[in-house]
């Protein structure tokens, strides 16, 4: 008798898809349910805010969501990695909020983000250990050779231009909402709606164009299409 038939191996999402060997935009990020679940809290923070102009209501029902999808995944036995980062995005967003009182400090920690990551990135490349070459191989499971090897000087570039493209990433996303941060509380809805198009929109293109440069041997191919079999 046969046994029951194994379940699916699950496929790689968010930054694990650049150990892939075919891209897929909505595995980078996170599929359907987590792009609601990153995207609905500040969603509703910045909807309740703009039509009530009652920021402990907008921070109330920003909580919400981010709660109710970690209970889901836990009674649904599932992964809550992704749920759980995002409530503590959430939260952190909240008390800053709610401590100064200013709606637009709901994003700030969101602009913390991108200071460091875009920091971290520049020294990264600056000290020849290019972050984005560091993450791919750990996915991979492969050694750090290729920093010094001789032969590996035009994979070492990709790594390097894939790092510089996430700075350019982080600096964007820098110079177009810390403006409207300072702006104060009549550029939130600008501020929360730059934040939403800047987010995983952005870091999934980022990520494609990662996934072009770093793929085994420099494969352009479109997203989601597998490779041609030899003829």
């Amino acid at each position: 008798m046969g046994g029951a038939a194994p379940e699916p191996e699950a496929r790689p999402q968010g930054v694990k898809v650049l150990a892939g060997e075919q891209f897929s935009f909505v595995d980078a990020v996170g599929g359907v349910r987590g792009m609601v679940e990153s995207t609905l809290p500040a969603l509703i923070f910045v909807t309740v805010f703009v039509a009530t102009r009652d920021l402990r209501t907008a921070l109330i029902a920003a909580v919400l969501p981010a709660v109710v999808a970690v209970v889901v995944r836990l009674v649904q036995r599932t992964p809550v990695t992704q749920a759980f980062s995002g409530v503590l995005g959430v939260g952190i967003g909240v008390l800053w909020a709610w401590r100064t009182g200013e709606a637009q400090d709901y994003f700030a920690w969101g602009l913390w983000v991108n200071v460091i990551w875009g920091a971290g990135a520049v020294i990264s490349v600056l000290v020849r250990w290019p972050v984005v070459g560091v993450i791919v191989s750990l996915l991979r499971g492969q050694d750090m050779s290729w920093r010094t090897a001789a032969d590996a000087a035009p994979l070492r570039r990709r790594y390097v231009w894939a790092t510089w493209l996430w700075v350019a990433v982080f600096g964007l996303r820098l110079v177009v909402q810390v403006p409207l941060y300072l702006e104060g509380t009549d550029a939130v809805g600008w501020l929360g709606t730059a934040r939403l198009v800047m987010g995983l929109p952005l870091f999934a293109l980022g990520l494609w164009i990662t996934w072009l440069l770093v793929s085994p041997g420099g494969r352009a191919a479109h997203p989601d299409q597998r490779p041609s079999p030899p003829r």
